[in-house]
C-alpha cells in the first residue's frame, strides 16, 4: 500500500529554518560582535534558582530535577533544597572570590521564601531574571494561550511586589510553547536564555516586539554532565575550559561569541566539588579574552555591536 501523496506535505516547511522567528544563516554570514574592553569571548554563568515541590503533578513532563521515587521522596527533595540553603551560597562566595558576574533565574514562587538568598544574590551585583512560577508550572505547545498568559503575568506582578524588574527570562525546564516568546515580549521581558541555537544572541521576532535569545549551552550543563552523565569534576571543568579556547581561537574569523553555561546550587554546590568550580572560575577570570557579564548586557553590547 502506497502512502498518500498527502503524506510529505508539510505547509510550514521553507527556505533554512521552519519557522519566522529568526532568519536563517550561518556563522559565517552573520556580522562580527565585538565585545567591550577588546574581549572576544563573553562568559555567561547561570546559577538557576528553583521551587521543587514533593508532590509535582509531571505536566506534561517532569521537570529534569523533579522528584523521582514514591510520595514522598525525601532524598531527592532534601537534596535540591540543601541547595538553596547551602551550596548556593558557596557558588557566591567562589564567584566574589573569582570577581565574576552571574545571573540568577528565580522561580517566583522562591521570591518570598528565600528573600535572604535573593538579598544576598543582589548584594554581590549579580543579575536576576525570571525563570517562571516554579517548576511545576511546564511551558508547552498544548499549553492554553490564556493560561501562559496568566502564568507570566502572576511571574511579573511577584517580581514586581518583590521590588524586582528583571528584563530577562529563563522558563521553567526552558521549555516554550509556540506562543512563549510572544508572551513574555508582551510581558516586558526582551532578553530570553531559552534558546542555544547559536554561539551569539540572536534577535527573534514576536508580536510585542523583538526579544534578544542569549545562548545557553545545555551541554555544558553541570546536571547534564556531573548527574546524568557521570562524568568527572575534572572533565567537567576541561570541557568548559576547552569550549572556551577553542571559541576564543575562532574569534579572527567569526567574531565574539557567547559561552553561557549553568552551575545547579544542588549539584557545583556540593563540597567535593568546589575546588574544580574554583579552578574554573579562576581560569575563566584570568584569561583575558573573556568578559564576565550578565545575559543583558551581553544582549546590550551584541545589539549596539
Amino acid at each position: 500500500m502506497s502512502l498518500p501523496e498527502t503524506y510529505l506535505t508539510y505547509p510550514h516547511r521553507a527556505y533554512g529554518m521552519d519557522q519566522k522567528r529568526y532568519d536563517w544563516r550561518t556563522c559565517g554570514a552573520r556580522p562580527p560582535i565585538a565585545w567591550p574592553q577588546g574581549r572576544t569571548l563573553a562568559a555567561m554563568i547561570v546559577v538557576p534558582i528553583e521551587h521543587h515541590m514533593l508532590n509535582p503533578t509531571g505536566k506534561p513532563f517532569k521537570h529534569p530535577g523533579a522528584m523521582v521515587t514514591p510520595y514522598p521522596d525525601l532524598r531527592h527533595y532534601t537534596t535540591r533544597d540543601y541547595g538553596l540553603r547551602v551550596g548556593v551560597f558557596r557558588i557566591l562566595k567562589e564567584l566574589k572570590t573569582a570577581g565574576l558576574k552571574a545571573v540568577f533565574p528565580i522561580n517566583a514562587a522562591l521570591l518570598q521564601r528565600a528573600r535572604p538568598l535573593v538579598d544576598a544574590i543582589l548584594a554581590d551585583g549579580h543579575e536576576i531574571a525570571a525563570h517562571g512560577l516554579d517548576t511545576d508550572h511546564i511551558h508547552w505547545g498544548g499549553l492554553d494561550l490564556d493560561v501562559e498568559t496568566k502564568w507570566v503575568a502572576a511571574t511579573r506582578a511577584a517580581f514586581t511586589a518583590a521590588g524586582l524588574h528583571p528584563r530577562v527570562w529563563m522558563s521553567p525546564a526552558r521549555q516554550q510553547s509556540f506562543a512563549t516568546l510572544d508572551v513574555i515580549a508582551a510581558g516586558g521581558f526582551d532578553v530570553c536564555l531559552d534558546w542555544e541555537h547559536d554561539s551569539v544572541p540572536v534577535a527573534m521576532r514576536t508580536d510585542a516586539g523583538m526579544v534578544s535569545a542569549v545562548p545557553l549551552s545545555s551541554e555544558l550543563d553541570d546536571r547534564l554532565l556531573l548527574g546524568d552523565r557521570r562524568q568527572t569534576e575534572d572533565e567537567w571543568v576541561d570541557q568548559i575550559l576547552e569550549a572556551a579556547r577553542y571559541m576564543t581561537s575562532e574569534a579572527p574569523r567569526y567574531g565574539g561569541q557567547v559561552l553561557g553555561f549553568s552551575l545547579t546550587p544542588y549539584i557545583a554546590g556540593q563540597p567535593f566539588r568546589i575546588a574544580a568550580l574554583r579552578r574554573l572560575l579562576g581560569a575563566l577570570a584570568d584569561d583575558g579574552a573573556v568578559w564576565s557579564a550578565s545575559a543583558s548586557e551581553i544582549a546590550d553590547a551584541a545589539n549596539a555591536s
